[in-house]
């Protein structure tokens, strides 16, 4: 019997340059994603895959993203006053028990393999996950939750992986697939963003990933890879061969990278066309909007 999956880790210090303005003064994963924060659909999705310790890896300016968690008794009592039920509810997703969430300060920015390494006490001799908050999943079976079931069958490590085109897989830690199963493939090696047409494969890592905590004795040699950072990535490829070795998983779904502008634009528009409350309205201006840009053209 394997040892359940209770714990995940959100690594979340980095400073969201690329939003910048906004990122100035809002942490990137409490920007609003519809009406809910980008890290929300990750706690959500852990939450459904049986998450029950959930482990943040910040950074100075981070108090915000504590604060959106906690309880809010006053606003709780004006919304339950004025018989707001339906949003008294909506508030109960944010809300976290003491002693479910931790937070680990980051003190230095080098590398997601660090952030995960900060994290470690708090692990112990546990398998744990690993969320990205960037990577937004629509899916019908969350992410995460496909990705616990196929581990219960594999064991070892587990990273979740989609096809890339060619030309975008020097952006991403890439596999080298030894023998494709269908959605699990198993793995001879994994390569942090290879130069331009020597990626073993299209296949490339996003940001979920069930570990084993032999990961973080390989992240205790803290070797720097990939752009001078501590890479996660090469961290896991040890483990390849060991009895606790690499598989990926091609999820069903369809991912949104809400670290760059145009994903996060994308997935503010796939979220809310999902939504009944916001779709026929949305549609109408977007049909609106083509049809003026094909009259202009």
């Amino acid at each position: 019997m394997r040892k359940k999956v209770t714990k995940a880790i959100f690594p979340v210090a980095g400073m969201g340059t690329r939003f910048l303005p906004a990122t100035k003064s809002v942490p990137k994963e409490i920007m609003t994603l519809v009406d809910r924060p980008l890290v929300q659909y990750a706690i959500d999705e852990a939450r459904a895959a049986g998450i029950k310790e959930f482990i943040f890896v910040t950074s100075r300016g981070k108090g915000a993203l504590e604060d959106y968690f906690d309880h809010a008794p006053f606003l709780e009592q004006q919304l339950r006053k004025s018989g707001k039920l339906d949003l008294l509810e909506a508030l109960k997703a944010t809300n976290m028990e003491s002693g479910a969430i931790a937070y680990i300060r980051q003190h230095r920015a080098l590398g997601l393999g660090h952030a995960v390494w900060c994290a470690r006490r708090l692990i112990g001799n546990e398998p744990f996950a690993v969320m990205l908050p960037d990577d937004v999943i629509a899916a019908e079976t969350p992410c995460l939750e496909q990705m616990i079931d196929a581990y219960q069958e594999t064991g070892g490590n587990m990273v979740a992986a989609m096809e890339v085109p060619a030309d975008k897989a020097s952006s991403y830690g890439i596999l080298d697939v030894d023998e494709d199963m269908g959605s699990v493939v198993s793995v001879k090696g994994m390569v942090e963003k290879p130069e331009a047409g020597k990626a073993p494969s299209n296949l490339a890592v996003i940001g979920r990933y069930i570990l084993s905590p032999s990961v973080l004795s390989n992240l205790n040699k803290m070797k720097s890879g990939a752009g001078g950072e501590i890479q996660l990535t090469d961290a896991i490829a040890q483990d390849i061969g060991t009895e606790n070795t690499v598989y990926g998983y091609r999820f069903r779904g369809q991912r949104f990278d809400c670290g760059s502008k145009a994903g996060f634009l994308q997935a503010t528009v796939a979220f809310a066309l999902a939504r009944d409350d916001l779709r026929d309205d949305l549609l109408r201006y977007l049909q609106e909007m083509v049809q003026l840009d094909k009259a202009a053209q």
